[in-house]
């Protein structure tokens, strides 16, 4: 009965105790390379940008200030609303929908398309994947980039760190514990039970069980989907240094690649 309760739950699905820690671990503007790399390789862009998965908006609220034209959605609320409340206190306009990878749809074409921080492997179906570039394929306008990191596989394998916590601004105590569940390398997939729990005054006041679900990619086998959906020159870079070809140790790879005119 248990398993098949959890069978039921929806994964990644980013709810409000798991949102919460997100924006305290990953606040706006904390950069592991990557805010550098997009803004370098974004300052030529002539036209509007779209970030899918924007979460919190670690990312997209720094560029937004910038002043670049751009735009994202996410699947979860809780996520949307940090990323609405950080634009809100910097009086910035606040361009965001709630959608999916897979059924994302816009009238209007993007000059480039960034998915940061691995969040392109939350598509774990090989096949669903697949449709999802070749939807970014089809909002990019001509001449438009897709800009993708992805994790090496070997970040995506590693065993489940220590219990992790963040303390509040009212002092409370906010926990994480993962645990891998299932690695399955038929389908290039690892599932991990995340449970987060709020604490106060040492006592358990709510807690939060996300199933966790990525895929991991080869290089090669990255670069041959992005053709096969019909993208160009594709590039990829290691640790956010551009043209640099991946590296065995390194942290992550990022993937260029272009929509023909």
């Amino acid at each position: 009965m248990k398993n098949r309760g959890l069978n039921k739950m929806r994964y990644n699905r980013y709810g409000k105790l798991s949102s919460w820690v997100y924006n305290l671990d990953k606040p706006i503007g904390r950069s592991f390379g990557d805010l550098e790399y997009y803004r370098q390789r974004l300052q030529h862009c002539d036209g509007p940008i779209l970030e899918p998965a924007v979460g919190n908006g670690r990312i997209f609220v720094p560029l937004l200030q910038e002043g670049f034209q751009i735009e994202g959605f996410d699947l979860s609320e809780e996520m949307l609303n940090y990323c609405r409340d950080e634009c809100h206190k910097r009086n910035l306009p606040s361009n965001l929908t709630r959608q999916t990878f897979e059924e994302f749809s816009y009238d209007k074409r993007f000059a480039a398309i960034v998915i940061p921080a691995g969040s392109f492997q939350l598509v774990t179906d090989e096949a669903a994947a697949a449709a999802v570039l070749k939807r970014l394929y089809d909002h990019l306008a001509s001449e438009g980039r897709l800009i993708i990191d992805l994790d090496p596989i070997g970040s995506v394998l590693a065993p489940s760190g220590p219990a992790r916590s963040w303390t509040t601004e009212d002092g409370d105590l906010l926990t994480l514990t993962d645990s891998r569940v299932e690695t399955n390398y038929l389908a290039q997939t690892t599932l991990s039970h995340s449970r987060y729990e709020h604490w106060r005054d040492g006592a358990l006041i709510a807690t939060e069980l996300d199933l966790f679900k990525l895929r991991w990619w080869g290089v090669n086998e990255f670069r041959l989907a992005l053709e096969a959906a019909g993208f160009e020159d594709v590039q990829v870079s290691g640790d956010y240094q551009t043209a640099r070809a991946p590296q065995p140790e390194d942290g992550i790879f990022t993937f260029e690649a272009r929509r023909a005119g």
